[in-house]
């Protein structure tokens, strides 16, 4: 007997940054954190800024995406997003820098549109330097 998995993919308007099959995947939905499993019935999110893990023979992989729709139909999940970069991939220096500059400019902003745009920027740089975490 073989054990079921899901087939994930993560698809960005230039091209498929994950392709391959799974055990479970749990992803962060605007309207709070999922897991999928197997045989799990037709589901539909969509994501905020975030991580999405996927888990295979007991190995976790982290990706961040930068929103998007997550879609999990027959033990396929489809992820369409503007973004997303594999932990592995991701240059954390450059993380980094992006999160001291988001939070510089919160800290120093006097209008909404420079907050809302630099917690944003904030945001997509947490999402890459937790998805290149090893934790």
């Amino acid at each position: 007997m073989t054990e079921k998995t899901i087939h994930i993919k993560i698809i960005t308007p230039e091209k498929i940054v994950y392709e391959d099959d799974a055990d479970a995947v749990y992803a962060k939905g605007i309207s709070g954190s999922f897991g999928i499993l197997p045989d799990h019935i037709p589901f539909m999110s969509v994501l905020d800024i975030g991580i999405v893990k996927v888990e295979k023979s007991g190995q976790g992989e982290k990706i961040s995406v930068m929103g998007g729709t997550f879609q999990f139909k027959n033990n396929e999940a489809i992820i369409l997003t503007e973004a997303a970069e594999r932990g592995t991939d991701i240059d954390t220096a450059r993380a980094k820098l992006a999160k001291e500059r988001a939070e510089a400019i919160i800290g120093s902003s006097e209008t909404i549109k420079d907050i809302k745009t630099a917690n944003a920027a904030l945001a997509r740089a947490m999402a890459r330097l937790k998805a290149a975490s090893k934790g």
